[in-house]
């Protein structure tokens, strides 16, 4: 059976690109990002109440994943990219069919020129995908305190002490909103987003992340992550 959806939105993310992006929704709360409904979708109606929900979630497809046939195994990073488990053991982007599903945070409901973008946070979506439908996150129902989690019991922990070099600093001076932007950068560096087969790489090679419209340059050391730059984007 084929089924066809239609795009109802589009989300607008600071990531640019799928490395960097965190691996679960509200890893880091300070990604802030909207969600631009399409027509004939974009009317006011549809979204009549929703501001009543401080939270929603959002079903969408990966589409940045390359065409090929799925697998019916998959290697999590919370496992070291080592063990496999079957794809639907895993929340995987690689799967027979390429939806996601993510909670964030809405912030405000805007009506703008004939439109309507939510305005989200604690998002980990890359710019630009494409949306199959959203509906409101129901505390009394998608709460299991008791539910056991697998493989992934607690939250990956993001310990890594983020410093940022002199030239950085006055990168994020000179930009409007640095400070916000500074804390963006220490939530998505904080938590190493380096795939899990490249975590036994030595230190000092330099990893670029594209972050709004710049490539956000780094690397780690016997210290942390040091932000070595804001560069401008390679062509």
């Amino acid at each position: 059976m084929t089924i066809q959806f239609e795009t109802i939105g589009i989300v607008h993310s600071p990531y640019k690109e799928k490395f960097g992006v965190p691996r679960q929704p509200g890893l880091v709360p300070q990604a802030h990002g909207s969600l631009e409904l399409l027509p004939p979708y974009n009317r006011a109606e549809t979204v009549i109440g929703l501001e009543g929900y401080s939270h929603i979630w959002i079903q969408f497809l990966f589409d940045r994943n390359p065409h090929g046939e799925w697998q019916p195994t998959v290697r999590p990073p919370r496992l070291g990219g080592n063990r496999r488990v079957g794809v639907f053991a895993s929340r995987s982007p690689f799967r027979p069919n390429p939806i996601g599903l993510s909670v964030v945070k809405l912030e405000r409901v805007a009506l703008e020129r004939g439109g309507v973008t939510l305005e989200i946070s604690g998002i980990d979506l890359v710019d630009g995908t494409p949306v199959l439908d959203i509906k409101p996150y129901l505390a009394y129902v998608d709460s299991i305190p008791e539910a056991r989690s697998g493989y992934a019991e607690s939250a990956p922990v993001a310990d890594l002490e983020v410093r940022f070099s002199p030239l950085a600093e006055r990168q994020l001076q000179q930009r409007q909103g640095g400070g916000a932007l500074k804390v963006l950068i220490e939530g998505v560096l904080a938590s190493d987003p380096r795939p899990a087969y490249r975590r036994s790489e030595q230190h000092g090679r330099v990893y670029g992340v594209r972050l709004h419209d710049f490539d956000l340059r780094w690397r780690l050391d016997e210290h942390g992550v040091e932000v070595v730059e804001l560069a401008s984007p390679a062509r």
